[in-house]
C-alpha cells in the first residue's frame, strides 16, 4: 500500500473555501501505525513523491460532513500517501454558483435535508471528477417506493411487501384492515411481527409491530440519537395518517452491508438474499473496526481509479487475520467447526402456582370455543383469553357477593386470588401469566374413602394459574454478560479490539462464516435469557423483544425443549411416593436411608442428608422460620416508615407476604404431615430473597437458606431418579428429541453447510473464506438440564474405571449439589484436516460443562474442578519421558514447545464485576472480564494486561445489584472422538422411555445398564462431504463485493438464521 504514517507527517485534511483552503486539526496527533503495517517499507521504495496529490471532495451539509464518523474516516483516508481531503463548506454549497466551488479529482456526495441536490449534479458535469456515488440515483432513493421498484426490476429479492397510499383520488390502494395480531393493506395479509415504513426515505420512524405472544406492542426505529436508535413502545395499533409500506418481518441474520458508499440493508433467509432497504452515504457510529474498514475500502477504490492517471504505483494490498485454528489440548491444532450449548434460564422471580376445580358453565364455555376437547387440555396466554378468564372470575365474584346461596361451588378466595393475578400490571402479557385448563370426565379424584363414597360423578375443570417466573434484570445481566463472554471461546476471541473482546466471532459473523440458530422453549423467561445472551454474543443493541422475534425460534419444536410439567410419567409417580415416604419419616437418616436415598454415591447428597439428619424435624424446623418471617413481614407492613417499600423488581411488601403466606399454608397439610413438593418453592423464594432483598434485614432468612437449600438439594435432583436406571428413563422422556437434534448438529449435511457459507468470488478482503463455524444454541428450563446431564452421566458415554479423565469428570459432578441459573452444558467440535477422511483422529469432541451462577454460600464451598480445557494426560505422559531424554536436546525442544502450546487455556465465563445499569455495551473496559490464557514453564508466551486485571479483582456480581457470578466452565472430556458421541447418541435416541416395558426398580436398572454396555453400532466413522461452493447462479445479487463492515449499532447487526433448514426440520 502507498501510504505513508509518520508523527511528523499529519494528515492532510482541509476545509475548501472561497479564497483558500484551512488546514482541520492539524495540532491532532492520531496514531495509525496499526491501520498502516506497510508504511516505512512503501516510502522507502518510492521516495519521489508526484507532483500533486489526489484531491478528494466531500460535499454535503455541515451535520454530515463535519459529524465524528466522517472525521474518523476522512483521517484515515488521509493517511493514504497520495490523498487529501477537502470539505466543501456549506455556506459555499447553498450560497455560491458551481464555478466557485473547490476544485477536485474524485467527488464524495450525498444527499440530506437541506442538501441542494441540482448543483451537485451540475457541479459533477462541469467538472467531470471521479463521483464515488451516482447523483442522479439520489432522487429515486429519497422514495421508498422507488427503491423497491428498482430493486424489483433488476431481480433482487425482496421482503413480501404492500404499499398502503392514502390518497384521496386513489381509494383502492387506500383499503387497511387492522387485526389483533395481523393487519390487511389491499387484500394482502401479514401476520404480526411485520414492519412499517413511511414510503419517505427521509422519514426514519419506521416501526416493528409485535404478536401478542411475544408481549406485544412496537419497536419504534429513529435517526441514531446518542447510543440509541430505537425505543420499545406498548403501542400496538398501527399508524391511522401517512403513507407507508408493509413489509413481512423476516426471522434472519440482518446483515448491514456497506458495498462503497452505499448501505444496503441485507436480509438472509433459506439461504437467500434479501434486500429491505437501501441508504445512502451512512455511517456506522462507534466503531473503531467500522471505521478502519470504511477508509480502506474508500481509499482503495479511489487509488484503484486515480493512481493510474497521475501515474502512482499502487496494488490492492493484503491484510492479516486472525489465524482460524486453535491448539487442541492434546498439542495438535485442529479448526473448530461446531459449538452447541445446552443453558438454563436466568435468574427469575419466584414460580407460583395455584390450582381450583370448576365447574360453571361459563368456563366450559371457553373451554369449548378455545378447542379444548381436542385435546382434553387448554394453555390460554394471549391477551384476549386472559381477559376472558378475568370476566368470568369478576361475574362469579359478584355473583358470590349478591347470592350467598348460590350453586357455584368454585372457592371464593380462589377466584379471588385468580382475579388479583390476572389484574397485576394493569395489562396482559403472554411472557408472565398463564392459565391452564384440562378436562376431568369424573371431576377432582377425592383424598379421603369418606368423600370417595359421596362423589358425584360429574365432569370438571382443573384450572391451573401460573405466574411470576419473570426473567429479573440480574438475569438479563447474566446472560448478556454470557453471551459477551461466549465469543472469546471461538478463534480469535482472545482478541481485544476497541473495547471489544471475542472480535474473532464478531468478523466470522459479519463475514457470513458463522452459521447461527438460537432455540428456546416457550417459556418467556426463557426466550427473554436466549435474547439477552444473544444480544452480548453479537454485540446488539437495543430492547430484547425484537432481538427475540428475530433470532430466537420456539415455536412448533414438537417437545425439543418444551415437557409438560403437570403430566409426569409412572416411573416419576414412583421416584416421588418413594422420596415423599422417605422424608416422612420421624427419625435421624439411616444407613438404610442414606443406601436408598443415594444409590449412585453422590457426595452432595450424602452432605445434605448429614444436614438435615432428620428430615421431620427439619421441616418443623422450616415451617417455624417461615411463620416468623410472614410475622416480620406484616409487622413491617403496619409500620409506617416501611409500608409503601419497593422491593427488588417493583414487588410489594403486600406481594411478598402473599408469597410466603401460601407457602406457610401449603407447606403443612390439615394431617399435620408435610408436603414435600412445596420444599423447591420454599428455597427457590428464600434464594430470591436473600440475593434480593437483603436490605429489608429480616431475621432468620441464612437460616432458612442453609436447611431449605439442604432439603432441596436432595428433593429436586432426586425426582429425576433415584438410581441410575430411573434417572436414565425419566432423562429421556424428557430430553430424546434434544439428543436426536444434537446427534444432527453435529453430523454435518453438505446442504445445511453451505447455506450460510461466503461465496470465493465475493470473499476479497477475507483470509480464510472457507472457514465455518456452526453454532446452536438451546435455551431450556431445569428440568432439560438436569435430564441431559443425567444421560451424559449414566449413559455409558466413557467407562470411568477405565478412563481416569473421565472418573475425574464424575467425581466433580458428584460435589455439584444444584444446577443453578445459567447452568450450561457445552459440546466442541474440531477437525485436524491433515488426518486422513477415514480416521477416527480427523474429529475431535470436547464435553464441558458450568453448574451456573453461584449461590450464596461462601466460594470456598463451591465445587472446584480441573479447569476448562486442561492440558491432556496423555500429553503430560509424553512431556515426561521428554524430560528423561536429555540426550536429545532438539527432540525434547520440540516436543515441549508443542506441550506449552497444548497447556494454553483460557476460562470464557463471567467472573469480574459487572454493572447492572451500563447504558451501552461500546464505551466497555478492556477487560476481556473471564478470559484467562495461562501457560506453564513457557516465559515466551506474553501475558496479556486483562490476565493482570482480571486476577487482582477476583470479584462476581455481588457487589453490584446482587448479580451473582456464573461458575466458569469445566471440562469433562477433551479426547472424545466424534464416532464414540455419535454411537452414544444414537444409542440414547434408540432406546427411548416408550419402549421400555414397566418394571421393577432392581431389573429397570439391571436390564437397561446391561443393553447399554453391550451395545453395537452398524454406524460407520463419520467423514463428512467435502464442502462445495455455492454456485454463482445461486447468487442474485453482487451485495458483498467489499467485505461487510462489522457493526456495533443496531438490530441489523450479524444477526443470524433462526429458520432451520428442512432437514433440520425434520429433526425436531
Amino acid at each position: 500500500m502507498s501510504v505513508s504514517a509518520t508523527e511528523s507527517d499529519p494528515p492532510r485534511f482541509f476545509v475548501g473555501g472561497g479564497d483558500g483552503d484551512e488546514l482541520l486539526d492539524s495540532s491532532r496527533s492520531v496514531n495509525f501505525d496499526h491501520f498502516y503495517d506497510h508504511a516505512e517499507e512503501e516510502d522507502e521504495e518510492y521516495d519521489s513523491p508526484p507532483e500533486r496529490l489526489i484531491v478528494v471532495g466531500i460535499c454535503s451539509m455541515a451535520k454530515k460532513s463535519k459529524s465524528k464518523p466522517m472525521n474518523e474516516i476522512l483521517e484515515r483516508l488521509s493517511m493514504f500517501k497520495y490523498i487529501t481531503v477537502v470539505i466543501f463548506e456549506e455556506d459555499v454549497i447553498l450560497n455560491e454558483p458551481v464555478e466557485n466551488w473547490p476544485l477536485c479529482d474524485c467527488l464524495i456526495s450525498f444527499h440530506s435535508k437541506g442538501f441542494p441536490l441540482d448543483k451537485a449534479v451540475a457541479y459533477a458535469k462541469l467538472r467531470n471528477p471521479f463521483v464515488i456515488n451516482d447523483l442522479n440515483m439520489q432522487y429515486r432513493i429519497q422514495d421508498r417506493r422507488e427503491v423497491y421498484s428498482i430493486l424489483k426490476a433488476e431481480g433482487i429479492l425482496l421482503p413480501r411487501y404492500a404499499i398502503l397510499n392514502r390518497d384521496p383520488n386513489n381509494p383502492k390502494e387506500c383499503n387497511l384492515i387492522e387485526g389483533e395480531d395481523q393487519v390487511e393493506v389491499n387484500g394482502e395479509v401479514f401476520q404480526k411481527p411485520f414492519v412499517e415504513k413511511p414510503v419517505s426515505a427521509e422519514d426514519h420512524n419506521v416501526y416493528i409491530y409485535y404478536p401478542t405472544s411475544a408481549g406485544g406492542g412496537s419497536q419504534r426505529l429513529f435517526r441514531k440519537i446518542g447510543s440509541r436508535s430505537s425505543v420499545y413502545s406498548p403501542e400496538s395499533n398501527v399508524r391511522k395518517t401517512g403513507s407507508y409500506i408493509y413489509e413481512e418481518f423476516m426471522p434472519t441474520d440482518g446483515t448491514d452491508v456497506k458495498q462503497t458508499v452505499c448501505g444496503f440493508d441485507l436480509l438472509r433467509a433459506n439461504g437467500q438474499s434479501y434486500v429491505c432497504d437501501v441508504n445512502g452515504f451512512s455511517f456506522v457510529k462507534n466503531s473503531m473496526k467500522y471505521y478502519d474498514d470504511c477508509a480502506k475500502i474508500l481509499g482503495n477504490i479511489i487509488m484503484r481509479e486515480l493512481a493510474p492517471q497521475f501515474q502512482i504505483p499502487w496494488s490492492i494490498p493484503l491484510e492479516a487475520e486472525d489465524i482460524p485454528i486453535v491448539p487442541t489440548t492434546s498439542g495438535t491444532m485442529m479448526e473448530l467447526r461446531c459449538v452447541i450449548a445446552v443453558i438454563r434460564h436466568g435468574d427469575r422471580t419466584p414460580k407460583q402456582k395455584m390450582k381450583m376445580e370448576v365447574k360453571h358453565q361459563k368456563f366450559f364455555d371457553l373451554f369449548e370455543k378455545c378447542d379444548g376437547y381436542k385435546s382434553g387440555k387448554l394453555k390460554l396466554k394471549k391477551p384476549k383469553q386472559l381477559q376472558e378468564v378475568l370476566d368470568i372470575a369478576r361475574q362469579l365474584l359478584l355473583e358470590l357477593g349478591q347470592n350467598n346461596d348460590s350453586e357455584i361451588e368454585e372457592s371464593k378466595a380462589k377466584l379471588e386470588q385468580l382475579k388479583t393475578v390476572l389484574e397485576m400490571y394493569g395489562h396482559f402479557s403472554g411472557i408472565n401469566r398463564k392459565v391452564q385448563l384440562t378436562y376431568l370426565p369424573h371431576g377432582c379424584p377425592k383424598t379421603s374413602s369418606e368423600e370417595e363414597d359421596n362423589r358425584r360423578d360429574e365432569p370438571s375443570l382443573l384450572l391451573v394459574l401460573k405466574w411470576g417466573g419473570e426473567l429479573t434484570p440480574a438475569g438479563r445481566v447474566q446472560a448478556e454478560e454470557l453471551g459477551r463472554a461466549f465469543r472469546c471461546m471461538y478463534p480469535g476471541g482472545q482478541g481485544d479490539y476497541a473495547g471489544f473482546p471475542g472480535c474473532g466471532l464478531l468478523r466470522l459473523h459479519s463475514t457470513y462464516r458463522h452459521d447461527l440458530k438460537i432455540y428456546a422453549s416457550d417459556e418467556g423467561r426463557v426466550q427473554m435469557t436466549a435474547a439477552a445472551f444473544a444480544k452480548g454474543l453479537l454485540a446488539l443493541e437495543g430492547e430484547l423483544t425484537p432481538i427475540l422475534v428475530q433470532m430466537v425460534k420456539s415455536a412448533n419444536m414438537n417437545g425439543l425443549l418444551d415437557s409438560d410439567s403437570d403430566s409426569l410419567s409412572s416411573c416419576q409417580h414412583r421416584v416421588k411416593a418413594r422420596l415423599h415416604e422417605i422424608l416422612q419419616r420421624d427419625r435421624e437418616f439411616t444407613p438404610e436411608d442414606y443406601e436408598k436415598l443415594t444409590p449412585s454415591g453422590s457426595i452432595s447428597l450424602m452432605k445434605s442428608m448429614k444436614v438435615i439428619r432428620n428430615p421431620v424435624r427439619t421441616c418443623d424446623k422450616v415451617y417455624s422460620l417461615i411463620q416468623s418471617l410472614t410475622s416480620q413481614i406484616r409487622q413491617r407492613m403496619e409500620d409506617p416508615k416501611s409500608a409503601d417499600i419497593q422491593l427488588y423488581h417493583s414487588e410489594t411488601l403486600e406481594l411478598m407476604l402473599r408469597r410466603w403466606a401460601k407457602l406457610e399454608k401449603d407447606f403443612k397439610t390439615k394431617n399435620g404431615r408435610y408436603d414435600i413438593s412445596k420444599i423447591p418453592d420454599i428455597y427457590d423464594c428464600i434464594k430470591y430473597d436473600v440475593q434480593h432483598n437483603g436490605s429489608l434485614k429480616l431475621e432468620n432468612t441464612m437460616e432458612i437458606y442453609r436447611l431449605s437449600k439442604a432439603l432441596a438439594d436432595i428433593v429436586i435432583p432426586q425426582e429425576y431418579g433415584i438410581s441410575k436406571a430411573e434417572k436414565l428413563e425419566i432423562a429421556k422422556g424428557y430430553c430424546t428429541p434434544l439428543v436426536r437434534k444434537i446427534r444432527s448438529d453435529l453430523q454435518r449435511t453438505q446442504d445445511d453447510d453451505t447455506v450460510n457459507k461466503l461465496h470465493p468470488l465475493y470473499s476479497r478482503g477475507v483470509m480464510s473464506p472457507e472457514r465455518h463455524v456452526r453454532t446452536r444454541l438451546y435455551f431450556t428450563s431445569e428440568s432439560h438440564v438436569h435430564s441431559l446431564l443425567s444421560t451424559l452421566r449414566y449413559g455409558a458415554l466413557c467407562d470411568e474405571s477405565k478412563e481416569e479423565q473421565w472418573k475425574r469428570a464424575m467425581d466433580y459432578l458428584n460435589i455439584v449439589s444444584e444446577l443453578n441459573y445459567m447452568t450450561q452444558i457445552v459440546i466442541m467440535l474440531y477437525e485436524d484436516p491433515n488426518k486422513e477422511l477415514s480416521s477416527e483422529e480427523r474429529f475431535h469432541v470436547e464435553l464441558h460443562f458450568s453448574p451456573g451462577a453461584k449461590g450464596c454460600e461462601e466460594d470456598k464451598n463451591l465445587p472446584a474442578g480441573f479447569g476448562y480445557r486442561p492440558a491432556s494426560r496423555e500429553n503430560e505422559g509424553s512431556k515426561k519421558t521428554c524430560h528423561k531424554n536429555d540426550s536429545d536436546e532438539e527432540s525434547h525442544t520440540s516436543k515441549r514447545d508443542e506441550t506449552d502450546r497444548s497447556v494454553m487455556v483460557f476460562k470464557p465465563m463471567v467472573s469480574d464485576p459487572i454493572h447492572i445499569h451500563r447504558k451501552s455495551p461500546l464505551p466497555r473496559s478492556r477487560k476481556i472480564g473471564s478470559v484467562e490464557v495461562l501457560s506453564e514453564n513457557n516465559s515466551n508466551l506474553r501475558t496479556p494486561r486483562t490476565i493482570l486485571e482480571q486476577k487482582q479483582s477476583g470479584l462476581g456480581f455481588e457487589l453490584y445489584s446482587m448479580v451473582p457470578s456464573i461458575c466458569p466452565l469445566e471440562t469433562l472430556h477433551n479426547s472424545l472422538s466424534l464416532k464414540q458421541v455419535d454411537e452414544f447418541l444414537a444409542s440414547i435416541a434408540a432406546t427411548s422411555s416408550d419402549n421400555l416395558p414397566e418394571m421393577s426398580t432392581a431389573s429397570c436398572s439391571s436390564a437397561y445398564l446391561s443393553s447399554l454396555s453391550g451395545r453395537k453400532s452398524s454406524l460407520n466413522t463419520y467423514t463428512p462431504a467435502k464442502i462445495q461452493p455455492t454456485p454463482l447462479a445461486a447468487l442474485p445479487e453482487r451485495l458483498a463485493i467489499e467485505k461487510p463492515a462489522l457493526s456495533t449499532s443496531g438490530p441489523s447487526n450479524g444477526i443470524s438464521d433462526v429458520t432451520p433448514s428442512p432437514k433440520e426440520s425434520s429433526l425436531i
